[in-house]
């Protein structure tokens, strides 16, 4: 898919968290758009992408200036009382602009210096061991939450062509956990998997969160039926795993492998 790029001054980074992230002070998103383009992202569906021209994953805004406008609102912030931030909400902070534009990086140079009361990190992409350095220094406040919302390949390619390979994702959540950085697996949304995804997930991480559709995406899954993502279900022959219900079959196979207290479930996985 072919992305168009532009540069844009935020009025505001810090936005008041709410509903499914209400657990948190604030959200913080380094771009608007994401060229992972995934098909069963909900942001499609909200006014962020709907009043824009383009498809979803054609357009990525990078916000310039960021690092500097976060550093006067996180010492505002900071001075009301206890912040934690969810980074990131409606986009992949390290999604492939972020090679180059590094804005990503550069707010988090910010929160090493002023530091949060709690970080979590949001991705699904391997770009966000190359910030080990400063993750480290946030130690026990940050969290770094890689998707792997399946073992196989080919269920990647048909739900997220443009996204990275799981076993890149695998090798860098094994890495963060080599380094100590406090990491978990993101099974969210649950797509198709193998009954050997569980197992390999317990030789990677300590802690997974599984998700689906229907608690995860803000609105009961009216969003990701209107999406139309059913009809890759139907294409694929796997109509049985887009069920309120489905996900129980992993999260039964996970509780083989980890301890209950190490899987939690939507929401709990994601918040401080």
């Amino acid at each position: 898919m072919s992305v168009h790029y532009t540069k844009k001054k935020p009025k505001q980074l810090l936005n008041k968290a709410s509903g499914f992230l209400e657990g948190y002070t604030h959200t913080l998103n380094p771009y608007t758009g994401c060229s992972f383009a995934c098909s069963y992202c909900y942001v499609r569906q909200m006014p962020v992408n709907l009043f824009r021209e383009g498809e979803w994953g054609s357009w990525v805004d990078a916000k310039e200036g960021a690092s500097e406008l976060l550093h006067k609102e996180l010492e505002k912030a900071r001075r009301k009382g206890a912040v934690t931030i969810f980074m990131s909400s409606s986009t992949d902070p390290y999604q492939p602009a972020e090679y180059k534009e590094r804005i990503t990086r550069s707010l988090l140079e910010v929160m090493v210096e002023h530091q949060p009361d709690f970080l979590f990190v949001q991705t699904r992409s391997p770009l966000v061991t190359r910030d080990i350095d400063l993750l480290a220094r946030l130690g026990e406040r940050v969290r770094v939450s890689v998707t792997v919302e399946t073992d196989r390949e080919d269920i990647r390619r048909a739900f997220s062509p443009y996204a990275p390979p799981i076993p890149a994702r695998l090798n860098a959540l094994r890495k963060l956990a080599e380094c100590g950085i406090p990491a978990q697996a993101a099974v969210a949304p649950m797509l198709p998997s193998t009954s050997e995804f569980a197992a390999r997930l317990a030789g990677v991480v300590d802690r997974v969160c599984i998700d689906d559709y229907f608690m995860g995406d803000g609105s009961k899954g009216r969003r990701t039926e209107r999406i139309g993502i059913a009809a890759i279900y139907q294409q694929l022959g796997l109509e049985e795993w887009y069920s309120r219900d489905a996900y129980q079959r992993v999260y039964q196979d996970l509780l083989r492998y980890f301890p209950p207290e190490q899987v939690l479930v939507s929401q709990e996985g994601f918040l401080p």
